[in-house]
């Protein structure tokens, strides 16, 4: 089952915020279509790239998007948000190429110890580099935003990869007045972030302006969890309880899909978006750092991952 939004009220000065960073984002996404020769958009069915869908049709329709949605599938996702991404794309009538983490492990481009039970979250880098290989992408738009992980705020918004796939904080391009330098030699690539500057509370607030479909994941229910380290670990095949912990039965939401292997819900009783967005309002822990695993390895996680070519 998927949610579609109801009416929310949103103040004139909300709505005036939203506006200027919709303008910005289309702006964006229209420089890539122009500057750019073989952009892809990566789309995965989680509420960030739900927006980026919107903010395309805005861009570009009545015509067709001028690049193919892609999505890196892990293997390890969450069912009912690969049901709503094949929906969407249904509706849109666009293309989608999926590039698969479980065709890198076959092919011993990635390999894990246990690749059944292994989380792989970072795996897909490699898989996302081989699939821009594959198709000659020379930019991907991706649903990033700087509020939600300190080594994000240090992206720009064209986000420069080099032949490698690799980032380099100390080696991007300055971005004065809204200009951006997008040439890039064979090999290399950008990374697109059109909501960049955006919170969690635009996204949110956006969606109900947009009236958007979300995934019910994103909403109250009840689930089996593991609390573990100060997270709720879903009780799945892939992340079963270890010696000495217990399983509890909450109502819990999740704020960011990903892995099942590194993805945590939160305690939450809201079922609607504006019980989200009140929620989203007062909370002072960032959406990975209430939700990921994987960000937990060390303080450094994210940015060792990203400069391996993760998005």
């Amino acid at each position: 089952m998927n949610t579609v939004v109801e009416n929310h009220f949103i103040d004139a000065a909300s709505n005036r915020h939203l506006d200027w960073l919709e303008s910005e984002a289309i702006h964006i996404m229209r420089e890539v279509a122009a500057e750019c020769s073989n952009p892809a958009l990566l789309f995965s069915g989680g509420k960030d790239s739900i927006v980026l869908l919107r903010l395309a049709e805005k861009a570009f329709r009545p015509g067709k998007f001028p690049f193919p949605l892609v999505h890196i599938d892990t293997g390890h996702n969450f069912p009912e948000v690969i049901a709503f991404r094949d929906k969407r794309v249904a509706q849109l009538g666009e293309r989608l190429i999926v590039g698969s983490v479980e065709e890198s492990i076959r092919r011993g481009t990635v390999r894990l110890r246990n690749p059944t039970t292994d989380s792989r979250n970072a795996a897909q880098a490699v898989t996302l580099l081989e699939t821009i290989a594959e198709h000659k992408f020379d930019a991907c738009i991706g649903g990033a935003r700087r509020d939600e992980e300190k080594a994000r705020a240090k992206e720009r918004i064209f986000s420069f990869r080099d032949e490698f796939g690799q980032w380099n904080p100390k080696a991007q391009r300055p971005e004065l007045w809204d200009l951006y330098n997008t040439r890039v030699h064979a090999g290399e690539n950008m990374r697109v972030f059109p909501i960049s500057n955006w919170t969690e509370l635009d996204v949110w607030q956006y969606i109900a302006r947009e009236k958007l479909e979300l995934p019910q994941i994103y909403f109250a229910h009840e689930r089996q969890v593991i609390p573990r380290n100060g997270l709720l670990v879903p009780l799945t095949d892939l992340t079963p309880p270890r010696d000495g912990e217990t399983v509890e039965t909450q109502i819990v939401r999740f704020r960011t899909v990903g892995d099942i292997s590194c993805t945590c819900p939160v305690s939450s009783d809201a079922t609607t978006v504006e019980a989200i967005i009140a929620e989203t309002a007062i909370t002072q822990i960032t959406e990975r750092g209430a939700t990921r695993m994987d960000d937990q390895t060390s303080e450094a996680s994210m940015e060792k991952r990203k400069k391996e070519g993760y998005f």
